[in-house]
Order: C-alpha cells, then sequence, then structure tokens
C-alpha cells in the first residue's frame, strides 16, 4: 500500500472510529427506555433537528447517484429532481413539522405507525401492521442502497473485495446504532452533514481546476446537445438529445411530495425539544439542502468536464458514473499527503451521506418492529429493556437482508432509492397529511390509502412503466394520487370517532 492510501484509509479511520466513539458516549442515555432510545426522549436541538433530517434524507444519493444521473444526462433530470427536493424540504417543515410535534406528543406516540394508528383510533392494530410491514418492505432496500454505496467506494478506489467493503460499512453502522439509539443517530448525523458539506466544497474547486476553468467546463457541457437545457434531456454517449416535456418534469417534481411520507424524516419533527424552535430548523434545513443539491449537480457535469480533458476516465454507463467523486478524490490524492488526507476526508464525506441515512432507516425499521408489532399489535409484554433488545436484533436481522439485496456491484444506487422513496411517498405522505390536516378522515380511509398507495407502487413501476411514452411516469405521482383519493373517498362512506375530533379540534387551535 503506497503512502497516499495510507493517509486516505487514515482519515477514513479515524471518522469511523469517531462515530463509534459517539454511539458508547450516548449508549447511557438510551438506557433511559425505549422512548429514548427510539426518540431520544423530544430533546433534539433545533440545528441537530434540522441537520440530522436532511443528513438522513440526502444518503450517498446526494454524492454518487445526484452527480452520476448529471454527469450522464445533463441537466434535465438531475435538475428538476433537486427543485422538487427543495421545495419538499420547505414545504414538509412549512406545514408538517409543527403540526406533527404537537400531534404526536398529544397521543404519545414515539413512531410513525403508531401515531397513525393513534390518530384514528378505530382499525389500531390493522394501521399498526401495516405501517410497521410498509416501513420494513421499503426500508430493507434503501439500506441497501446505501451498503452498495460503501462497496463500490472500496473497490474503485483501493481495488478491495466489494462485498467485504460493503461488510466492513454494514457493521460499523450496526455497532453505533445500536449502542446509541436515535440521539446517536441524530448527533452522527450532525456531524456527517458537515463532513459532506467540506466534501462537496473540496470537490466542485478541485474539480473545475482540473477539468480546465469554468469555461473550459461550461464549452465540454455545450458540446453535447441538450445537455445544460432544462427541457432536453442528452445522451453523452451519441451526443443527441431528446425532449423533456412538462409530463416529464411534473413527473420528476414529484420526488418532492415523498418527504411528507419519509418516516426516517418526520421522526425528527416528533423528537426536537419545542415545536416553536421548528421555524429555526426550516431555515436551517432549506439553505442546506438547496446549496448542497445545487453543488452535486454542478459536480456531475464538471465530471464530465474532467473526463473530456483526460483527468479522470469516461464512464460508459449511469451506473458507473455515479462513482465521480471517488475518482475526483482519487486523482486529488495524489498531489501529496497534505492532499491524500483532504481526500480522505471527502470520502468519509461518502461514507456519511451513507450511514446518515442507513443508521437512521435501521432506526426505524428496528422501532416498528420492537414497538409497533411485537409490543402494540401482538401484545407482547416486554419492558423497556427486552424492547431495546428486540429493536437492536431488528436492526442485525435488517442488514443482513440489505447486504444479501445490496450483492450486486453493478445495482444502481439512484434506482433504487427512487423505488424505496416512492414506496413511503406514496403510502404514508397522503395519510399523513389527512391525518394532520383533514378532520374528516377516517381510519378505514387511512387503511385504504395505504394499501392502494403501495399497491399501486409496485404496479406502475413494473407493469405500466415499462409501456413507454406517457405511461412513464414516475411511480411516487399516480401512487401519491391514487392513494389520496381512496383515502378521500373511503372516508366520506364513513365517519370519525367523537374522541379523535377532539384531540384534532385542539392541535389545530394550538397551531393557530
Amino acid at each position: 500500500m503506497t503512502v497516499t492510501q495510507i493517509c486516505v484509509m487514515a482519515a477514513i479511520g479515524l471518522y469511523l472510529a469517531a462515530m463509534i466513539a459517539v454511539g458508547a458516549v450516548y449508549s447511557r442515555k438510551s438506557a433511559g427506555g425505549s422512548g429514548f432510545f427510539f426518540l431520544g426522549g423530544r430533546k433534539l436541538s433545533p440545528l441537530v433537528t434540522a441537520m440530522s433530517a436532511e443528513a438522513s434524507d440526502m444518503s450517498s444519493w446526494l454524492l454518487m447517484g445526484l452527480p452520476g444521473v448529471a454527469y450522464f444526462t445533463g441537466l434535465a433530470d438531475a435538475g428538476w429532481t433537486a427543485i422538487g427536493l427543495a421545495l419538499g424540504t420547505y414545504l414538509n417543515f412549512l406545514f408538517v413539522a409543527k403540526r406533527l410535534r404537537l400531534y404526536s406528543a398529544e397521543v404519545d406516540a414515539i413512531t410513525i405507525p403508531e401515531f397513525i394508528s393513534k390518530r384514528f383510533g378505530d382499525r389500531k392494530k390493522l394501521l399498526l401492521g401495516l405501517g410497521a410491514l410498509i416501513i420494513l418492505v421499503f426500508f430493507v432496500p434503501y439500506t441497501a442502497s446505501g451498503f452498495a454505496a460503501v462497496g463500490k467506494l472500496f473497490r474503485s478506489l483501493f481495488g478491495f473485495d466489494y462485498m467485504t467493503s460493503m461488510l466492513v460499512g454494514a457493521a460499523v453502522i450496526i455497532v453505533y446504532t445500536i449502542l446509541g439509539g436515535f440521539l446517536a443517530v441524530s448527533t452522527t448525523d450532525l456531524v456527517q452533514s458537515v463532513v459532506m458539506t467540506v466534501a462537496l466544497a473540496v470537490v466542485l474547486v478541485f474539480g473545475v481546476h482540473v477539468a480546465g476553468g469554468l469555461g473550459a467546463v461550461a464549452q465540454n457541457a455545450r458540446s453535447v446537445a441538450g445537455y445544460l437545457s432544462l427541457t432536453q434531456i442528452a445522451n453523452v454517449q451519441t451526443g443527441q438529445a431528446a425532449p423533456y416535456g412538462f409530463l416529464s418534469i411534473v413527473s420528476t417534481m414529484a420526488w418532492g411530495l415523498g418527504y411528507f411520507g419519509m418516516p426516517h424524516i418526520l421522526l425528527r419533527f416528533m423528537g426536537i425539544r419545542s415545536a416553536s424552535e421548528l421555524k429555526i430548523s426550516r431555515r436551517i434545513a432549506t439553505v442546506w439542502v438547496v446549496i448542497s443539491m445545487s453543488v452535486a449537480v454542478f459536480i456531475g457535469i464538471i465530471g464530465f468536464g474532467a473526463s473530456r480533458a483526460g483527468a479522470i476516465e469516461t464512464f460508459a454507463t449511469g451506473s458507473a458514473a455515479e462513482s465521480v467523486i471517488v475518482k475526483l478524490a482519487d486523482l486529488l490524492s495524489t498531489h501529496g499527503a497534505g492532499a491524500a488526507l483532504v481526500a480522505g476526508l471527502i470520502l468519509a464525506g461518502i461514507l456519511a451521506s451513507t450511514m446518515s441515512s442507513a443508521d437512521s432507516q435501521l432506526l426505524a425499521a428496528s422501532s416498528s418492529v420492537a414497538e409497533d408489532l411485537i409490543r402494540e399489535m401482538l401484545g407482547v409484554r416486554l419492558s423497556d429493556r427486552a424492547t431495546m433488545w428486540v429493536a437492536r436484533a431488528t436492526v442485525v436481522a435488517v442488514s443482513v437482508v440489505a447486504v444479501f439485496l445490496a450483492r450486486d456491484p453493478d445495482s444502481s444506487v439512484f434506482t433504487i432509492v427512487s423505488f424505496a422513496w416512492a414506496g413511503f411517498g406514496a403510502t404514508f405522505a397522503p395519510v399523513m397529511l389527512c391525518a394532520l390536516f383533514w378532520r374528516r378522515t377516517t381510519g378505514a380511509g387511512a387503511l385504504c390509502g395505504m394499501l392502494a398507495g403501495g399497491v399501486t407502487v409496485f404496479v406502475w413501476k413494473y407493469l405500466v412503466r415499462p409501456l413507454g411514452g406517457a405511461w412513464n411516469i414516475y411511480e411516487l405521482l399516480p401512487a401519491f394520487l391514487i392513494a389520496l383519493a381512496c383515502i378521500v373517498a373511503v372516508s366520506l362512506a364513513g365517519k370519525p370517532g367523537e374522541e379523535q375530533t377532539k384531540t384534532f379540534d385542539k392541535i389545530r387551535a394550538m397551531c393557530r
């Protein structure tokens, strides 16, 4: 191993050790019971709430998936996705955060399925069970995408075995998650968001330099038809462009709808120490998201320019292009020991983006099994200590399945994340919006909407969308609309419980 590789490995090793140390520090606080392990006792500061929500949201998709899409197809697809997500982030904090924080505390709910079941009262066990099942079904592939990113990172950089690299990364995530619970996960997410920010900034500057400057980047981008257009999608292999029409734009921006149903993000709203501080969190989160996604998209375009300049290799597939930041960091590491340490920090940023999502997803999945399925739905009487051990065992079990799903080194991070995102957005988002803002919603309507949304995601993804043409719409949009229609139709056919409407009116009055 060269001196450069040793410096890079040292930086990454220190970062991983620091994450485990955070888990150990918070292990005592998580011993305060399942409420602390799953929700941190509702004691998050506004800064931690904002940055942990966004770090857990962005995942490896920010530093690998989004630049890869921009590199291979130009500005349109990546750009409209980023715009939709930025709007979704702002609106989620603006409309959902405060009301969910107050409502979840009022009904004493510490998980999303538990909140939905207590909000409606009727069909409680069915809502609990279905909510927990949805979390397991869609978080497993989501977690798998993060593990795959770790494997790709070390394989492309050091030539390490993909499977071995993935297992090491998964092991670190598992250790600090099961040690410290929600507080450890949220605190490490804050640290990881800082590392991700530094990584983006360094790669941006260095990438422009090796690509020959901003003028050369722009010239290379303009040399491919439609590459810098928001209404055309480019093909860097053929040099041709295809229309990116209104339907495609709406479909891509539908990514933003997913925010209203992401359990690992919504839990941050529930965990903040005061609802009045969410305004601060909203400002921090929105600014960070807009800047970080803009930079990530631009890095993809810069990477294309760097390939044209011969600084890094030219990628033949979209999946391969997801390693553009890795290749730029690898190039930086050849400029001496100091640069190698900085490159190690960049690579730690990629690890950070992966770990910040995987840990949150694992924790949400474990809380659904231990708290929602076993304790509430099945009625098994477990002590807080036993519940936490069940949750920890679930973290390990979900990780094992995720590793199995991510065993293919050629799997696309962007594709896996987009499907899982659609699943949560279609099943939880319509229900959460109706639960928080429509007094007339019933438990039967919520149950029907969740089922319809989940089924539509699979049907549209594998049966309808392959038809192409006007049917080639991101599955989240039709699934969200169908789920919402089902909630409204079934709720209008029934009547909400009196106790539930009284609680709804109380929360509505508190939000005025």
